[in-house]
C-alpha cells in the first residue's frame, strides 16, 4: 500500500490573494517579506525542490531573497488560492481536506464585551467560575495583565483575536489542566450556535511579571459539516497518523493514530519516527511555531530562523523516504510578520509535491486548497471527491 506525507507549515503564505483587500491584507507576503527582513533566507533543500520558482507564478519578477528558482526542481511546484471565506487555521485545513466554507465563522468586537452576555453567563453557570477579560488581546499581553487577578480570584481569562476564536487562559496552579480542558469542552458546546471557529485552551505557569504559556494548548473546532478526505481514507482501511494539532482541527474525525505535539521540534521528531517505521497510509502534520511564536508576534527574525531550521529537518527527512512515497508541503494561510497588526493574512500558499527520484515541474495556480484532498484520493485509489482537481503529474 502507498504512503503519503502531508506537512503543513502553519501560516507560511507566499503572496496576497486576489481578494486580500477584502480582508485588509493587500500587499501581504509572508515568505517574501520575511526573507527581505532577514537579509535573505538560507533554505537549500526547499530551494532545490522549487520553492523559489513559485513567486513568479503569482507575479512576474517576485522573488524570495536567498531562494532563487531552481533550474531543475526536484519537486513539482505551485501555489494554491483559498476559495472558502476566511483566513484562519480551521478554514484552511478543512478546505485542504476537501471542504468549502461559503459562510465564514463569526468574528467578534475587539472591545469589551467581545462575546454575547448570554454566552458568558451560561459558561460561568456551567463551570462555576467567573470570567474576566472578554475582549480582543494578544495572549501573552492579557495573561500579564489579568494573570495576577486570576491567581487571586480563580476566574477564567477569556479573550478573542481577529480570528473566530474564544480563548481561555488558566494558570495551571489555579485551574488544573483537566479542568481547563473540561471548561473548553463546555465552551465548545455553548459556542456552536454562535458559529465560533475554535475554542482554544491556553494554560500558563509562573509568577506575575514572569508568566509563560506552556505547550499543553488544545484546540476545539466547530463541528465539521461533512466528511473530509481523512474520513474517506480511514473508511477505506487506510491508516491516518496525525501529528501536532491536527486531531483538534479535524475534531478527531478520520484519524486512526494521533500524536499531539506543541512545537515544531517535537512534531518534526515524531514525523521522522513515523517515516522510519515505513508503515503505509497518510502522515499529516502541522508545524505550529511559524504562526504561534513568530507570525502573531510580528517577529520576522524568529520566523526566518524557524524556516531555516525546518529546511534542515526536511533535508534529513527526505533521505528516509521510500521510492514510492509522496511528500506534500504547503500551508493553511499567511501571517506576514512584517505586516500591520497581529492577524493572519489572506494569501496564496506554496505547494511542493515531491516524489523521490523524479524531477518536477510547474503545476501552476490551484483554485482551491481542496486540490490536496483530490490528489490524495487519487494517490490512494479511493473514490474522487466532489471538489478539486488532481495535481499529481504522471
Amino acid at each position: 500500500m502507498k504512503r503519503a506525507i502531508l506537512i503543513i507549515l502553519d501560516s507560511v503564505g507566499i503572496g496576497a490573494a486576489p481578494d486580500a483587500a477584502d480582508y485588509g491584507d493587500a500587499g501581504a507576503n509572508t515568505l517574501v517579506h520575511t526573507a527581505e527582513a532577514a537579509g535573505g533566507l538560507n533554505l537549500p533543500c526547499l530551494q532545490k525542490m522549487g520553492l523559489g520558482n513559485i513567486p513568479a507564478l503569482i507575479a512576474p519578477g517576485l522573488v524570495i531573497k536567498g531562494v532563487p528558482p531552481a533550474a531543475n526542481p526536484l519537486a513539482s511546484y505551485g501555489a494554491m488560492r483559498e476559495v472558502s471565506r476566511g483566513k484562519d487555521t480551521t478554514t484552511g485545513h478543512w478546505e485542504m481536506a476537501g471542504l468549502e466554507l461559503q459562510e465564514g465563522f463569526r468574528l467578534f468586537p475587539k472591545e469589551y464585551p467581545s462575546f454575547p452576555p448570554e454566552l458568558i453567563a451560561a459558561f460561568e453557570t456551567e463551570t462555576g467560575r467567573k470570567v474576566i477579560g472578554n475582549k480582543a488581546a494578544s495572549g501573552t499581553v492579557i495573561i500579564e495583565e489579568l494573570g495576577p487577578r486570576q491567581m487571586e480570584t480563580g476566574a477564567w481569562i477569556v479573550y478573542t483575536s481577529a480570528d473566530s476564536v474564544l480563548q481561555i487562559a488558566a494558570h495551571e496552579n489555579v485551574i488544573p489542566l483537566e479542568e481547563l480542558y473540561r471548561g473548553c469542552e463546555t465552551a465548545r458546546r455553548l459556542a456552536n450556535q454562535y458559529r465560533i471557529g475554535r475554542i482554544i485552551a491556553r494554560p500558563y505557569i509562573g509568577k506575575p511579571g514572569h508568566f509563560q504559556r506552556t505547550t499543553a494548548r488544545r484546540d476545539y473546532s466547530f463541528p465539521m459539516p461533512e466528511p473530509s478526505i481523512l474520513e474517506h481514507l480511514t473508511e477505506a482501511g487506510i491508516d491516518v497518523a496525525a501529528v501536532g494539532k491536527i486531531e483538534d482541527i479535524y475534531d478527531r474525525r478520520g484519524i486512526t493514530r494521533s500524536f499531539h505535539t506543541g512545537n515544531n521540534a517535537d512534531s518534526q521528531a515524531k514525523i521522522n519516527e513515523l517515516i522510519k517505521r515505513k508503515s503505509p497510509g497518510l502522515i499529516i502534520a502541522n508545524l505550529i511555531d511559524f504562526d504561534m511564536l513568530y507570525g502573531h508576534r510580528r517577529d520576522a527574525a524568529g520566523y526566518a530562523k524557524a524556516l531555516e531550521q525546518t529546511d534542515v529537518f526536511l533535508a534529513g527527512m527526505i533521505t528516509d523516504l521510500q521510492e514510492d512515497d509522496l511528500l506534500l508541503i504547503t500551508a493553511d494561510h499567511g501571517n506576514d510578520p512584517t505586516f500591520r497588526g497581529t492577524d493572519h493574512t489572506r494569501e496564496y500558499v506554496p505547494l511542493l509535491v515531491y516524489r523521490p527520484r523524479q524531477y518536477g515541474g510547474s503545476i501552476g495556480i490551484r483554485q482551491g486548497f481542496y486540490d490536496v484532498a483530490q490528489s490524495l484520493a487519487a494517490w490512494f485509489g479511493t473514490a474522487p471527491l466532489i471538489r478539486g482537481n488532481n495535481f499529481l503529474l504522471p
